[in-house]
C-alpha cells in the first residue's frame, strides 16, 4: 500500500507541475493531494515537499489557515479565463464550454471564498533589543 501511495504521490505532483503552465490543470490541489499522500507513505517525500522552495509555501499556507494565496487565486482566474476565451476562439462545440463553465464556477467560488495567505513580514520579527544572545 505504501508503494501505492507514493505512486499516487508522484502522479499528482508531475500533474501539478504540469499545471503551473497549462491553462486548465489547477497546481495547487494535486500539490495539496501529493502532501497527503507522502504523509502517509514516506517521511522522506513529505518533509522534501513542505520545505520545497515552490511547493513548500502552497503547503504551509494550507496547513497553517486553510489558506490559499493571492497570486495563485489570480493565476488561477486568468488560467480559467484564457481556457474558456481560448475555447471560443476555436470555436469549441457549445456543450463542451457550458461543461468548463460548469466546472469553472464553483472551481473558482470555493478559491476566492478561501482565506487569502499571508507572508510573515520583517514587521513581524521581534526587535533586536528583545533578542537574548544569552546561552
Amino acid at each position: 500500500m505504501r508503494y501505492l501511495w507514493i505512486a499516487v504521490g508522484f502522479i499528482s505532483l508531475a500533474l501539478g507541475t504540469a499545471g503551473a503552465v497549462l491553462p486548465l490543470l489547477p497546481t495547487t490541489p494535486f500539490v495539496l493531494l501529493s502532501a497527503f499522500c507522502f504523509a502517509r507513505s514516506s517521511p522522506r517525500f513529505h518533509s522534501w515537499l513542505i520545505n520545497h522552495r515552490t511547493f513548500g509555501p502552497i503547503i504551509q499556507d494550507w496547513n497553517r489557515d486553510g489558506a490559499i494565496s493571492y497570486r495563485a487565486k489570480l493565476l488561477a482566474t486568468l488560467a480559467f479565463a484564457l481556457t474558456l476565451m481560448l475555447s471560443v476562439l476555436f470555436r469549441v462545440d457549445m456543450t463542451i464550454l457550458l461543461i468548463q463553465v460548469a466546472v469553472f464556477v464553483p472551481s473558482m467560488t470555493f478559491i476566492w471564498t478561501r482565506p487569502t495567505a499571508t507572508r510573515p513580514t520583517s514587521c513581524d520579527m521581534p526587535e533586536p533589543s528583545s533578542v537574548s544572545l544569552d546561552r
